[in-house]
């Protein structure tokens, strides 16, 4: 019981900071217009404190288009 309480504070902790380094970078100046805006946010925060060691995660993504 008690790992799991500190492995959740880990994990909450580790989101967190990603979220800073998301805000530090302007990812939340405005709303994402597209998939790899959206995608580059998800994953800056995913990778938590990796952000301040060199790591910038860009996210590269195609929506499917109605067939006609």
């Amino acid at each position: 019981m008690r790992t799991r309480s500190i492995l959740s504070i880990i994990i909450i902790l580790w989101l967190v900071v990603g979220a800073i380094a998301a805000g530090q970078r302007g990812y939340f100046s405005s709303v994402p217009g597209t998939c790899n805006q959206a995608g580059t946010i998800a994953a800056a925060i995913a990778v938590g404190p990796l952000n301040y060691l060199g790591l910038n995660p860009q996210i590269a993504c195609e929506v499917p288009q109605p067939s006609p």
